[in-house]
């Protein structure tokens, strides 16, 4: 069902934003899609994180935007490595930022504009080291039921 709520062309405006932000930094950065939230939004983001295995890369830098359409809720989870170094509110900024885009029905706009402003960050923290750096884990969209 989630699948159905993006087009060809809207998934490859994500991903296409998840690869951009990607060359300018070493975090990784994934996008899970989801009808409806089971259970509790961060706790099924943090289940999502796991199952994606987002917690086994390198510098522990990986950033998980989640979003469960119907229910209308959305979560970002950053790794350990990059809270230790992003300024306290930093997430809510960004979710604010992708909010005002959600409220207006442009999901797309929204999450590649939270994409790149995740990018900008990580990559203040986590620059891109083309001598070391690999894509640690796909690009690609995930969407669960």
């Amino acid at each position: 069902m989630a699948e159905k709520l993006f087009s060809n062309e809207d998934r490859e405006i994500i991903i296409s934003a998840i690869k951009q932000a990607e060359l300018k930094t070493s975090g990784e950065i994934q996008v899970h899609i989801e009808s409806k939230v089971r259970g509790d939004l961060m706790d099924r983001a943090a289940e999502v994180f796991e199952m994606l295995k987002m917690f086994q890369t390198k510098d522990r830098n990986g950033v998980l935007f989640y979003l469960a359409v119907e229910d209308h809720k959305f979560a970002i989870l950053g790794d350990g490595g990059i809270n230790a170094v992003v300024p306290k509110n930093f997430w809510e900024e960004i979710k604010e930022t992708m909010l005002g885009y959600f409220k207006k029905g442009e999901f797309t706009e929204g999450l590649k504009t939270g994409i790149k402003m995740a990018g900008d960050q990580l990559q203040a923290h986590f620059p891109y080291n083309e001598s070391t750096d690999i894509n640690e884990l796909p690009d690609e969209i995930s969407f669960g039921e």
